[in-house]
């Protein structure tokens, strides 16, 4: 049957609950969220007061951080109610969501009511992350264990992009399916199917691979601090590295599981790993659970000064104390080391302490995951898959093997006492020299089932660009060209935050050339963690502090004529942005033909965050598109003094949903894509309709309406105001004059048709000024200190 999705009914409000909710709405759904009538109001006639507990649910989701939804707008999507008033309205839901309690009798009370109302064929699922699905489902209606299964999200459900899929002996397949398909392509997850068996895939390896670590801490003497230090950002993890990941988690969920994998699965040959350390059974006995409870491995404290102060737990006199910033050489070796799996290698081939942690944490690692195939899962990219969704990792456990040499890495393990699962020491011994490989741009994963290696299902909707190195076009230091197929080009860069120098500007203007005349078009997109972070600023404040505004200005033109190239191609040029994608970046953006971005795509023109305004083109482009709203009558007009704001305050799009808000994406033009692993398919797919549609190269505008002396006035004075209440400092000010400047085409005596070209030599012109200001210069010259991205 053809199934469509129009509404879902979440049942249970909490911290799961609530979000979920508020997720599938961001999505465009109608959603309904149910739970209990609140303590104390059984007896009420009164909707809000009946609903409370829902409804406080909902709100403090809402205003949590990060935020949850897309925009605010998502709300108007959400109807609240209770069980015994509401329970009825789910026979309109085309998918209910239990996310109750973690009990098996309250999911079951909860199970007979949905079956008095749910209509027949309505899927019916399950969030529970530690009862075996196939009990839930125990008791029920033929149709209800045909439609059943379970749908482990992981929290917060918006940003972490696995969604686990648990059928049961009952579950219909076209349902799994289905699901599959559907968590993928509308909810933006990374769908992977598991068997149900404890934990399930993500937390079965995740709380295997912490626990083996404190393990592996208490056999080495190693600290808190030191752990993370060794665990974090350094070999493609989370910030949160372990400890800080099990004090947000929860350090009584960390236990739970932990034990529960070791009550349930006798025959683990790891078993004595989920066994808890008797300092982990004192935190929990103190009640030190974490964030939940304001104290777990950290502690937040406020210094004499009264600023925040994180102490660090001492695990051998339990007292918090000082953090301290652990050194390792084998780590400072690596730091410089960009590229990660090279960064790998040189870790654990360290001759440190640190490199014996890397060493017995992986070998350790390596064992398990090789003995869970075929018990969690038959397909050992799910492994990988679920632990880079789930957990956050950059580089799968079995990817991680490979690329420390899965021969090599096999021999120094066993060596070291640990095991591998029989089915790879047979692959090893029949020649196979790695669990992946690419062949014509598509991505195999050896299958132990049939021995051999296999097309990973559904490769043609996921394009990754490095796949098709056998297909390189054309490259420099920075940027490499592919043909990805169907008579379209790649393009990407690889810098320091994928920031925008001149090598990347040669790329985009190499790639233009060569798409013209060999291809249909090209997609511009990486694969790193974001987008772009903008131009680089460290070439900006070279040239500024050595005065030299000839080198300055060629470096600004060639920007703002790279931009346009972009624009002015005769071939389409299509983008896909996804994460941080600021000042340079987001100027690029705003110039291809068309825009297909992840929806967690945080976009905006920075640039007043260090005292410039946009130069590539961006302060233009606003321009622009305030004039073709204004004189096409638009009723959703985002006003020139709007868009004057936008860049004055740098204010950055929290999501691809809120950048058409912005007017920075086109609403009717451009496209959000939820699952960030298709958005280059995407792009490529509008690439081809473009060019098949008839693609013409648009013609350089000469009709952009600007307001001079008339609009000038209006936003000095409100730029004035704003310096007098003290919210814009001196500088602020300077650099909000000549902002306004730009936008409003100078100070021309009436309106004014000009031209892009105007417009450009404005921006440039007033960059180049700002440049030479001390307080510009300060500001350029934190961020390079700091590392971070231009922000607000």
């Amino acid at each position: 049957m053809k199934r469509i999705i129009k509404k879902v009914a979440v049942l249970g409000s909490g911290v799961m609950g609530s979000r979920i909710a508020c997720h599938f709405a961001g999505t465009g759904l109608q959603v309904l969220l149910l739970d209990m009538v609140t303590k104390g109001a059984e007896e009420s006639t009164k909707p809000t007061e009946r609903n409370k507990l829902v409804n406080d649910a909902l709100q403090a989701a809402v205003t949590s951080n990060p935020s949850p939804v897309f925009t605010k707008e998502v709300l108007k999507r959400i109807t609240t109610g209770n069980f015994d008033d509401n329970m009825k309205d789910i026979a309109t839901a085309d998918w209910i969501i239990e996310v109750v309690v973690e009990r098996l009798d309250i999911k079951q009370l909860v199970y007979e009511k949905v079956e008095q109302f749910r209509k027949p064929g309505t899927l019916i699922t399950s969030n529970t992350s530690g009862i075996p699905i196939h009990l839930l489902s125990e008791g029920r209606s033929e149709d209800f264990k045909k439609h059943f299964c379970g749908t482990h999200f992981f929290n917060p459900p918006r940003y972490l992009r696995l969604l686990e899929i648990i059928p049961t002996p009952g579950t219909d397949p076209a349902v799994i399916d289905f699901l599959m398909h559907y968590g993928d392509l509308y909810l933006g997850k990374t769908t992977v199917l598991c068997k149900d068996t404890p934990a399930f895939i993500a937390n079965r390896i995740g709380v295997f691979s912490i626990m083996s670590i404190f393990h592996i801490m208490e056999k080495m003497g190693l600290t808190i601090d030191e752990i993370d230090a060794l665990t974090g950002p350094i070999i493609g993890r989370p910030k949160s590295a372990t400890f800080r990941t099990a004090d947000v988690v929860g350090i009584d969920t960390l236990v739970k599981v932990a034990k529960g994998v070791a009550e349930n699965c006798p025959d683990d040959e790891a078993r004595d790993i989920f066994s808890i350390p008797a300092w982990l059974e004192k935190m929990v006995a103190n009640n030190w659970l974490g964030d939940k409870t304001g104290q777990g491995f950290f502690k937040k404290e406020k210094s004499k000064d009264g600023k925040k102060d994180i102490q660090v737990l001492n695990l051998s006199n339990f007292e918090y104390e000082p953090r301290k910033k652990p050194k390792f050489a084998t780590v400072e070796t690596a730091k410089p080391v960009d590229d990660l799996r090279q960064k790998l290698k040189v870790l654990v081939a360290g001759t440190d302490k640190a490199g014996e942690f890397y060493r017995s944490f992986h070998y350790a690692l390596f064992s398990y995951i090789s003995h869970r195939i075929p018990e969690i899962s038959d397909e050992l990219y799910r492994v990988d898959d679920a632990m880079k969704a789930g957990f956050g990792w950059e580089i799968g456990a079995f990817e991680t093997w490979d690329v420390l040499g899965l021969a090599k890495t096999t021999e120094a393990l066993k060596a070291a006492g640990y095991s591998v699962a029989a089915w790879t020491e047979e692959m090893i011994a029949n020649g196979f020299t790695s669990f992946y490989k690419v062949e014509n741009g598509k991505r195999l994963c050896y299958d132990v089932a049939t021995k051999n290696y296999k097309a990973i299902p559904g490769g043609d909707n996921f394009i990754i660009l490095h796949n098709h190195a056998d297909k390189l076009l054309w490259k420099n230091s920075a940027c490499k060209l592919y043909d990805i197929g169907n008579d379209v080009a790649g393009l990407e860069w690889n810098t320091k935050m994928n920031s925008i120098g001149g090598e990347v500007l040669e790329g985009i203007q190499k790639s233009i050339a060569i798409a013209e005349e060999k291809f249909k078009g090209l997609v511009i997109a990486n694969e790193g963690a974001n987008f772009s972070a903008g131009a680089n600023v460290g070439m900006i404040f070279m040239y500024a502090i050595e005065q030299d505004y000839d080198e300055l200005d060629i470096a600004i033109r060639m920007f703002q004529n790279t931009m346009m190239r972009v624009r002015y191609s005769s071939v389409p040029v299509v983008t896909a942005p996804h994460g941080l994608t600021l000042g340079g970046g987001c100027e690029l953006n705003l110039h291809a033909d068309k825009v297909c971005a992840a929806a967690e795509t945080y976009i905006g023109l920075v640039e007043l965050g260090v005292g410039l305004i946009p130069g590539g083109g961006g302060t233009k482009e606003f321009v622009l598109r305030a004039s073709d709203e204004l004189h096409n009558d638009e009723p959703e007009t985002i006003t020139l003094k709007d868009r004057f704001f936008s860049i004055a305050t740098a204010k950055v799009a929290t999501s691809a949903h809120e950048a058409f808000d912005m007017g920075i994406l086109r609403k009717g033009h451009d496209e959000v894509v939820m699952n960030i692993e298709r958005r280059i398919a995407e792009a490529k797919k509008s690439v081809i309709e473009l060019f098949d549609a008839g693609y013409v190269t648009p013609q350089q505008r000469k009709d952009i309406k600007v307001l001079g002396k008339l609009g000038l006035g209006a936003m000095l004075a409100g730029i004035n105001g704003m310096w007098r209440a003290g919210y814009a400092t001196d500088h602020d000010t300077l650099v909000a004059r000549k902002l306004a400047y730009v936008m409003c085409g100078g100070d021309l005596s009436e309106p004014t048709l000009v031209s892009e070209q105007y417009l450009l030599d404005l921006e440039r012109e007033a960059f180049l000024s700002l440049c030479g200001e001390r307080k510009t210069l300060e500001r350029i010259q934190s961020v390079l200190t700091s590392g971070r991205p231009i922000r607000n």
